[in-house]
C-alpha cells in the first residue's frame, strides 16, 4: 500500500472539498438567463411590467433567475421563465409559424425539445416567456401572465 505524504497529501483537503462542494451543489439555486438590453424606453415598460407581475404562475412560486433584473423573472425553480425586451425573434417573420391568443395577448409560439418558448407580438417591447418540458403542451401558465402584460405593455398596432 502507497502512503501519500508531502505535497499530494496537501492537496488532498482541496480535492476532498471541492468534491463534497460539487456533490451538495443545490439545485435550488436560481437560474441563469441572460439579461435583455432593449432601449430606454423599452426598459421602463418592462421594468412596469415586473411590478405586475404575480407572486405565483400555474401554482409555482416567484424565483427569479440570476442575475437578479428587473427585465427578467423566474417561477418554479425555472419551469418558467420571462424576459422582457429581447430582440425580435427571426421566427417572427415565418408565415408558417404558430402563435396563440391568451386572453389578449398574441404569443408567437416556438417548440423546443426543452419546452415551448412564447414571445408576445405587436406589443411595444417584446416578452419571452420559456416553459420547461412539464408545460410541452400546456399554455396554461400564460393565463397567469397576459394581464400584467396587457396592461403594461401596450399594443404596437
Amino acid at each position: 500500500m502507497r502512503r501519500l505524504s508531502g505535497p499530494r497529501l496537501a492537496r488532498l483537503p482541496a480535492v476532498l472539498v471541492l468534491a463534497v462542494a460539487v456533490g451538495c451543489s443545490s439545485t435550488d439555486a436560481p437560474a441563469k438567463v441572460p439579461v435583455p438590453g432593449p432601449p430606454a424606453e423599452e426598459a421602463a415598460l418592462c421594468r412596469a411590467l415586473d411590478k405586475e407581475l404575480p407572486k405565483t404562475v400555474a401554482g409555482h412560486d416567484r424565483s427569479d433567475p440570476e442575475p437578479g433584473s428587473e427585465l427578467t423573472a423566474g417561477w418554479g425553480d425555472a419551469a418558467i421563465v420571462l424576459r422582457c425586451g429581447v430582440p425580435r425573434p427571426g421566427r417572427m417573420s415565418d408565415p408558417q409559424a404558430e402563435a396563440v391568443d391568451v386572453d389578449g395577448v398574441n404569443w408567437l409560439l416556438e417548440e423546443r425539445d426543452s419546452g415551448p418558448r412564447f414571445t408576445t407580438t405587436y406589443r411595444k417591447t417584446y416578452v419571452e416567456v420559456t416553459l420547461d418540458e412539464r408545460f410541452m403542451h400546456d399554455i396554461g401558465p400564460l393565463a397567469d401572465l397576459a394581464a400584467p402584460v396587457a396592461d403594461t405593455v401596450p399594443p404596437s398596432l
